[in-house]
């Protein structure tokens, strides 16, 4: 019984298909976007409109989501809602007029639920402490180890 020897020859096509599909996708991935070369139509010559507080030009396109978030640490106890709510409200009180895109919480807690419960309590008290802020923000909650009642917030603001 003879053996087969490995001809690589008869990998070739498939080589040359391979490399066909990536210089495809490289073509592809070139190509600008048609819609982000349209200019956006804007409503009027009202100032609020086409300037912000500080009189620069208000960008044109689409918000987007910063790539750096703000962070902040909350202390409270558990079962203090009311000092969670002073606390979120003086940590956050600097950036009041902008509008968080999502926000993702490390509740501290030797215990993974323990922590989550506990993120998961800042976060249905953000929307109490800031309403205009965090109305339509997505938020998560997530456990660190350590002491309990102590949470890191992680806030992605829409860059306008």
């Amino acid at each position: 019984m003879r053996r087969r020897r490995f001809r690589p020859l008869h990998l070739a096509g498939w080589l040359f298909a391979d490399m066909l599909l990536v210089l495809a996708l490289v073509a592809l991935g070139d190509r600008g976007d048609p819609q982000a070369a349209k200019a956006v139509p804007s409503p009027g010559p009202s100032p609020s409109a086409t300037a912000t507080e500080t009189g620069k030009p208000r960008p044109k396109g689409p918000r987007s989501v910063s790539r750096e978030p703000v962070t902040l640490t909350v202390d409270a106890d558990y079962g203090d809602r009311a000092g969670l709510e002073k606390k979120l409200r003086a940590a956050t009180k600097r950036y009041a007029g902008r509008q968080a895109a999502i926000v993702l919480t490390f509740g501290r807690h030797p215990d993974p639920g323990g922590g989550q419960a506990y993120a998961r309590r800042v976060n249905s008290t953000l929307t109490k402490a800031r309403p205009d802020m965090f109305e339509k923000t997505t938020r998560r909650d997530f456990w660190k180890g350590g002491a309990a009642g102590h949470a890191s917030v992680e806030i992605y603001f829409y860059t306008y």
